[in-house]
Formats: C-alpha cells, structure tokens, sequence
C-alpha cells in the first residue's frame, strides 16, 4: 500500500512540475529534490523530520545537479 502510494506522489509531482514552463533549469532541479527527497526521506522512516531532511537534502542535491 505505501508504495502505491510513494508512486502517486512521484506522478503527480511530475505532471505538477510539467505545467512550470517558464522556469528556469535551476529551479525545477531544486523543486524536483525536494520532492522526490521528502518521498524517499518519508518512505525510509516514516517520521516528519526524516520527509523535512530528505526534502531539504533533495533540493540541494537537484539544484547541485541543474548547475552542470
């Protein structure tokens, strides 16, 4: 059931992350992390502050990647 669910998440923050078209590379790299961060943060514990830490470590990590 949560991967279900883990995988509805991840669709949907995909088909949101189509309709920003004027954003810029950057931006969308951050956006991206952060939410399939906070996903795989969620799925591994289970607890607030693990989703918060895997959304911020995944923005950082998207917007690193967009920079190259």
């Amino acid at each position: 059931m949560k991967t279900k669910l883990v995988a509805a998440a991840f669709a949907a923050s995909l088909l949101a992350l189509t309709g920003c078209a004027n954003m810029d590379r950057q931006t969308a790299g951050t956006v991206g992390g952060a939410v399939v961060g906070g996903v795989v943060g969620d799925a591994l514990t289970g607890s607030t502050l693990g989703t918060v830490g895997g959304a911020a470590a995944g923005a950082y990590l998207g917007r690193e990647a967009a920079k190259r």
